[in-house]
């Protein structure tokens, strides 16, 4: 087994996290931040990159907007799942209004939209808003599916 890199949310790092040490335990050596705190974090465009290409963990996006409903109603689902999926999927979210650009380039449509990634890969998508039960669901199977394609 080989070790993970992990990003940090909070600054971007990345971080080397050894299968043998408990990944929730793990903590920023750039920052000091703990690598995962149950709770999904709103990144900017570059600690989103970074997340997707530089993580060999599955990164799972929640791409949102202040000022829509669905969102906002999905967000304690979102929240609780990240404490059902961390350490083995890295969640985070990505604030659709100030990240526009980025938006833009994933081809978002509608929101709330999930977006999984594998490795730099998109490895499945999903719009519309969710309970934590089917966050869940939906992710491990997509996780399993990727595993299985590559």
């Amino acid at each position: 087994m080989s070790d993970h890199h992990v990003v940090c949310s909070q600054c971007g790092g990345v971080n080397r996290v050894p299968q043998a040490k408990p990944a929730l335990e793990a903590k920023c050596g750039k920052c000091g931040s703990r690598l995962f705190e149950g709770k999904p974090k709103d990144v900017d465009a570059g600690v989103f990159e970074r997340q997707i290409s530089r993580s060999t963990v599955p990164v799972l996006v929640d791409i949102w907007a202040p000022w829509c409903g669905p969102c906002k109603a999905m967000a304690p689902a979102y929240e609780a799942a990240a404490g059902q999926l961390e350490p083995d999927v890295r969640m985070i979210k990505l604030n659709s209004d100030d990240q526009q650009q980025v938006a833009g380039r994933l081809g978002i449509r509608g929101i709330p939209t999930m977006i999984l990634y594998d490795r730099g890969k998109e490895i499945a998508r999903q719009s519309g808003a969710m309970t934590t039960s089917q966050i869940v669901q939906w992710t491990r199977q997509a996780v399993a599916a990727g595993k299985r394609g590559s």
